[in-house]
């Protein structure tokens, strides 16, 4: 208890804390040095000087004496006290030794008080209390030095009372600055905080979009990884296939002239005995001197039958004609299988081109003044629909007789794609044409005609489709497995593809020509429906 009033009594009474560079005045009270100087700073204008714990007046600004004493004894104390954390914000203008955040700031003072402060700070009604504020001098008129109370809303400005009465805006409108303040200031606020707010929701609404967007990106991108990723396995295991399967013919054939070489040597190894057995006979005769012995010797007319032989089918006919003929043959086999690997990993090639090089689909949409009257078109134009009904519209020059509708945009130039999907319910036609094909009569319909190409297929074909142009037929070697399929047109390169929409994506067939008009999307249909498909 001594201990706790020991420290009490080393605390400065203007700041509440312990001494910092002690100093008494002639009084006999002590002060931190900085905390005097401030108060003693505020009388200076007055002229009238007074100690702040006995109130004793003196005529002149005291002198200040150090208490080496109380400095010695408050700095040892001051060492065995924990340190104080880092107080942030508005601190206590008279804590100045151990810092205290402020709670109140008084306007006439032009100071900050801690909670302690506020407890001995004067109440008088010229001492106005704010929240801390570290500009207090902008609460007061600068030519008068009083509190800012009125606002001027001639002049636009915050006055004080002699402002008021006697200053520079005498007899002008004046405000109180609370009421001022809710009517000029707060009220255009509130006007800029609604926008702001406005503002704000639309930014809000703008990131959710792009923030969907985004991920709508990052869903596509996703779905683009996994289908090249498909793409690439399928094209690699065409690939092995491809290896294994021209790998085993190799073998197969390397086989198969690997037996008829081997009899063919053996033969001709046979041969070959033969012919060093009567070569060492007829050495003999001529080793003979004796005429007559020569003259009756029985084989002579068989030795005579080698020549002949030698023109015969085992040697070919002529030297080295076995070599010739096995060499020739192989050398056109593997010319052939060059070939059928370019081709088909040329095709590999240009299906991956087609895939990736057109990144979003063409905006297809129908003409209905193309379209038949038999003929259902969506309000979205991207539907056709056969029916019984027959529509009611106008026969022009540029209409169909029968099931086929062409597309309002047309191609001059370029890569580009359009994707359909079709109801297998009856008989279909999907492709390309010229402009000018015929409107009337069986010639018109895709495919049945030399400026129009499809691919064409329905219920009755077992899954089976067909491409066609001027009335010629390609078959699909295989079964279609999907309702969708994609068209893809590129017109410099004179090349028209077919795609069947599975997964992995499979080439159909490609449509080769020079194209010399622009080429619009045509829908032929029968008992069926056709939609053309949009971004996905």
């Amino acid at each position: 208890m001594a201990s706790a009033d020991l420290r009490d009594e080393l605390d400065c009474s203007i700041c509440l804390t312990l001494y910092t560079d002690p100093v008494t005045l002639r009084c006999g009270h002590n002060f931190c040095r900085v905390c005097i100087d401030r108060f003693l700073n505020t009388r200076d204008e007055s002229g009238v000087y007074n100690c702040p714990e006995c109130r004793e007046e003196f005529q002149e600004r005291p002198t200040l004496i150090t208490n080496i004493t109380l400095q010695n004894v408050s700095e040892h104390l001051q060492s065995t006290q924990p340190h104080q954390e880092e107080i942030t914000g508005i601190r206590c203008t008279y804590c100045v030794e151990s810092p205290v955040p402020a709670v109140k700031s008084c306007l006439l003072c032009e100071a900050s008080l801690c909670d302690k402060h506020l407890r001995v700070h004067s109440k008088g009604p010229e001492h106005v209390l704010t929240d801390p504020s570290t500009s207090l001098e902008t609460r007061k008129c600068s030519v008068h030095k009083e509190l800012l109370k009125y606002y001027c809303t001639e002049d636009a400005a915050c006055i004080c009372v002699s402002c008021s009465l006697a200053g520079e805006h005498r007899g002008h409108q004046v405000e109180m600055l609370e009421e001022a303040s809710e009517k000029k200031k707060k009220k255009k606020l509130r006007n800029v905080l609604q926008k702001l707010i406005t503002k704000r929701k639309k930014t809000e609404e703008r990131v959710q979009s792009l923030e969907e967007c985004w991920k709508r990106a990052q869903e596509k991108a996703a779905g683009e990884v996994e289908r090249v990723t498909a793409l690439f396995i399928d094209i690699r295991r065409r690939v092995d296939d491809l290896e294994k399967r021209i790998l085993r013919d190799i073998s197969r054939r390397e086989e198969k002239m690997s037996l008829s070489l081997s009899d063919v040597i053996q033969k001709l190894e046979i041969k070959k005995d033969e012919l060093s057995r009567k070569m060492r006979h007829i050495e003999e005769l001529c080793n003979i001197t004796d005429p007559l012995t020569v003259l009756q010797e029985p084989d002579t007319g068989d030795l005579c039958d080698c020549e002949q032989e030698e023109g015969g089918e085992d040697t070919g006919g002529h030297d080295g004609g076995d070599e010739d003929r096995w060499g020739h043959d192989g050398g056109d086999w593997g010319a052939e299988l060059i070939s059928h690997i370019s081709h088909t990993l040329s095709a590999m090639i240009r299906d991956i081109n087609v895939i990736f090089s057109v990144q979003d689909p063409a905006d297809i949409l129908l003409d209905v003044n193309s379209a038949a009257n038999n003929l259902l078109i969506s309000d979205d134009l991207t539907v056709a629909t056969w029916t019984l009904i027959t529509e009611n519209r106008p026969e022009t020059s540029e209409r169909f007789q029968y099931n086929q509708v062409m597309s309002g945009r047309r191609f001059t130039s370029g890569r580009h794609y359009w994707d359909v999907e079709i109801s297998v319910s009856g008989l279909w036609r999907v492709g390309m044409c010229y402009p000018s094909i015929d409107r009337r009569g069986r010639q018109s319909r895709i495919g049945d005609n030399n400026k129009s190409w499809c691919l064409h297929g329905g219920l009755g074909y077992n899954n089976q489709c067909s491409v066609r142009y001027d009335s010629n037929d390609i078959p699909i070697s295989h079964q279609i497995s999907s309702d969708r399929f994609r068209i893809h047109l590129d017109y410099e390169a004179g090349q028209l593809s077919f795609y069947e929409l599975c997964d992995p994506i499979r080439h159909l067939h490609t449509f080769t020509a020079t194209f010399s008009e622009p080429l619009h999307a045509v829908l032929w249909l029968y008992k069926s429906s056709i939609k053309i498909l949009g971004k996905l």
